[in-house]
C-alpha cells in the first residue's frame, strides 16, 4: 500500500499574539498540492523505517523521526499487534514551509490505518495527531481547512475558488528555522483573515526574509510571471507559491525560473 504525504501550502497566515508559553496564535488558511512525498507500507512484524529520494540524506529513520513516532502513537493508541516495513521516497526540501514531516507522520496514519484494518476515524486520527505536531492534524485531513490558536483547531474552509488551480512551489535551496523566523516576528497583531485570500497575507515573510533574504527573490521571480494570480511564502518558509490562471502559463513560469535560477527546486502541480 502507499499514500501520498501531499505538499501543504498555507494560502494565507495572520498571527495574532503570542502565548505565555511561547507558542503563537495563528489564523490560517491550510490547503494541498496534489503531489508530495510517498510513504510505502507492507506487513510486518516489527515496525521499520527506510528513507529514499532527492531529499532523503542527513534524514534519520530512527525512532525519533515522526513517521515512527506517528506509528508507535497509533499501535498504542488502538492496540494493534502488528508491525510494518515503511518506505519513505523524500521528495519535497526539508525545513522548507510545506509540511515535510508534519505530511509524512499524516500519512503514516492514513497508511497504517488501512494497512492494519482497525478502522479508526478522522477524530480518532486527528487526537493522535495533535500530539505529533501543529501542522499533523491539517495534514491528516489533507483538504482546505482553516486553521486557528496554534493552528491545529481546524474548520472546513470553502477554497472552491482556487481548488484545481495550477501551482508553483519554488525553494531556494535554504534551509530556514520555524523557531528563529517567529522569533524575528514584530510582535503587531496581523488581524483577522480577510474572506478574500488576495486580501491577506503570510505575517511570517518579512522576519523569514531577514533570515534568507533570498526568499525576497524568490517571491519577485513569481510575481513576475505573466499570470500568476496569487504569490506568497507557505509557512515559514523558505518555499514560495504562486497559483496561476492555466497551466500552460505555469509551465512558462517553471522554465523562465529554471533557466534564470537553475540550483532553486520547483515543483508544478495543481491545488487539491
Amino acid at each position: 500500500m502507499e499514500e501520498i504525504a501531499r505538499a501543504k501550502i498555507n494560502l494565507a497566515l495572520h498571527v495574532r499574539g503570542r502565548e505565555p508559553d511561547g507558542y503563537h496564535r495563528l489564523e490560517t488558511v491550510f490547503a494541498f498540492a496534489e503531489h508530495g512525498d510517498l510513504l510505502r507500507a507492507s506487513e510486518a512484524a516489527e515496525l521499520s523505517l527506510r528513507i529514499e529520494g532527492p531529499f532523503a540524506e542527513g534524514l534519520s529513520a530512527g525512532e525519533d523521526n515522526l513517521v515512527l513516532r506517528a506509528a508507535r502513537k497509533l499501535q498504542a493508541r488502538l492496540q494493534v499487534g502488528k508491525g510494518a516495513a515503511l518506505t519513505l521516497n523524500k521528495r519535497l526540501p526539508v525545513a522548507s514551509g510545506i509540511g515535510g514531516g508534519s505530511a509524512d507522520a499524516a500519512a503514516a496514519l492514513r497508511l497504517l490505518n488501512r494497512l492494519w484494518g482497525v478502522g479508526a476515524g478522522e477524530p480518532e486520527l486527528l487526537g493522535i495527531a495533535r500530539s505529533l505536531g501543529a501542522d499533523v492534524p491539517a495534514c491528516v485531513l489533507s483538504r482546505p481547512c482553516l486553521g486557528t490558536g496554534r493552528g491545529d483547531d481546524l474548520a472546513p474552509y470553502d477554497a472552491s475558488a482556487v481548488t484545481g488551480a495550477p501551482l508553483l512551489l519554488v525553494n531556494p535551496g535554504v534551509a530556514v528555522s520555524t523557531a528563529d523566523v517567529f522569533r524575528g516576528w514584530a510582535g503587531r497583531d496581523g488581524g483577522p483573515l480577510p474572506e478574500d485570500l488576495l486580501s491577506a497575507h503570510n505575517d511570517l515573510e518579512e522576519p523569514a526574509k531577514a533570515v534568507a533574504p533570498v526568499i525576497g527573490d524568490v517571491l519577485e521571480a513569481l510575481a513576475a510571471a505573466s499570470g500568476a494570480r496569487l504569490v506568497r511564502m507557505s509557512g515559514s518558509g523558505a518555499t514560495c507559491f504562486a497559483l496561476f490562471e492555466s497551466e500552460a502559463e505555469r509551465d512558462k513560469a517553471t522554465a523562465e525560473i529554471a533557466a534564470a535560477h537553475p540550483h532553486w527546486w520547483q515543483l508544478a502541480s495543481r491545488l487539491g
